[in-house]
């Protein structure tokens, strides 16, 4: 059952949309809005490269100048559409039950099954479809707290970078992820990949 859009948004960005104030705490919260840092250039995982000899459609663009989405209600609301509609349409399994392989593999769940790569593969590929630019959807690996590597789709907006995960429902800041983050795509070139060292310290209840 989808959450209410207040309370969706004061868990997810904790900010004003569209000028109103959803509530007191919103309010309270918008100066947390905060984006991730980067550092050098970081190794291409193996996964991503793979995927690219199967999908050059995906990787062999041209390289395009960094920007971030203007968030409003309606760019959020989409947002929120496609993580929900990815995360329960889509089966989750691990790499190796579902490829029987310990390799890497990334792909879009063209059997509705998928691990974490899979999800944010997808919700990337709708999210270029409704129009959001490539440059704003970036593929980003993280450590668990177990220290599990993960994979999220990073959503890059002029009120903080914004987490869709297929482990949490709702979407979070980064910085509330609990995850280590560890690298991402490079804005203007989906197969540069850059170092990160920041740590979304609070996760969200």
């Amino acid at each position: 059952m989808r959450k209410s859009l207040p309370c969706l948004v004061v868990r997810a960005i904790m900010m004003m949309v569209g000028g109103s104030v959803l509530c007191a705490s919103a309010k309270a919260e918008q100066a947390k809005a905060s984006f991730a840092g980067v550092n050098g250039a970081a190794q291409t995982p193996y996964g991503w490269a793979d995927f690219c000899g199967r999908h050059r459609d995906q990787c062999n663009g041209k390289k395009l100048e960094a920007v971030m989405i203007p968030l409003d209600a309606a760019k959020l609301n989409t947002l929120i559409r496609i993580n929900e509609s990815a995360n329960s349409s889509i089966t989750p399994v691990s790499n190796f039950e579902h490829w029987g392989t310990m390799l890497d593999h990334w792909d879009y769940p063209t059997d509705g099954k998928g691990d974490c790569k899979v999800f944010a593969l997808y919700k990337r590929k709708l999210l270029l479809a409704a129009g959001f630019p490539r440059q704003a959807l970036l593929m980003t690996i993280a450590k668990l707290n177990g220290g599990e590597s993960h994979t999220v789709l990073m959503v890059r907006t002029d009120r903080g970078d914004l987490i869709l995960d297929n482990i949490h429902s709702d979407i979070r800041p980064w910085d509330k992820t609990g995850y280590q983050f560890i690298k991402r795509q490079d804005q203007s070139d989906p197969n540069l990949w850059l170092s990160m060292s920041g740590t979304g310290n609070t996760a969200a209840n």
